[in-house]
């Protein structure tokens, strides 16, 4: 667990080590993959610096911007493989690289 600050007081991400290295679940701190690769804050957030500090902290984290997750987004689902079929658009494995 890593307290990264800016969108909330309190904010933690998580990195875990997996098959493909060390991947990191950003919670808010990264909405959307759109906010961390144009570095565009999300629309709500308690102080922009803490939350631009965050994205260098959680690129320092991953192996590689492709293993940093974002909390939101939908593309997350589109880009990781269910574990299991029935659980496609539900589940990703994130321990597996992205399919695009």
């Amino acid at each position: 667990m890593h307290l990264i600050g800016g969108h909330t007081l309190g904010l933690q991400s998580v990195r875990v080590h997996t098959q493909r290295g060390w991947v990191v679940v950003a919670s808010d701190a990264a909405h959307y993959y759109e906010n961390l690769a144009a570095r565009r804050p999300f629309s709500t957030v308690i102080n922009i610096g803490d939350m631009a500090d965050g994205w260098k902290r959680l690129r320092a984290l991953a192996d590689s911007p492709d293993h940093i997750v974002p909390g939101h987004d939908p593309e997350v689902l589109r880009r990781y493989p269910p574990p299991d079929k029935s659980l496609e658009g539900i589940v990703a494995r994130l321990d597996v690289a992205p399919v695009r």
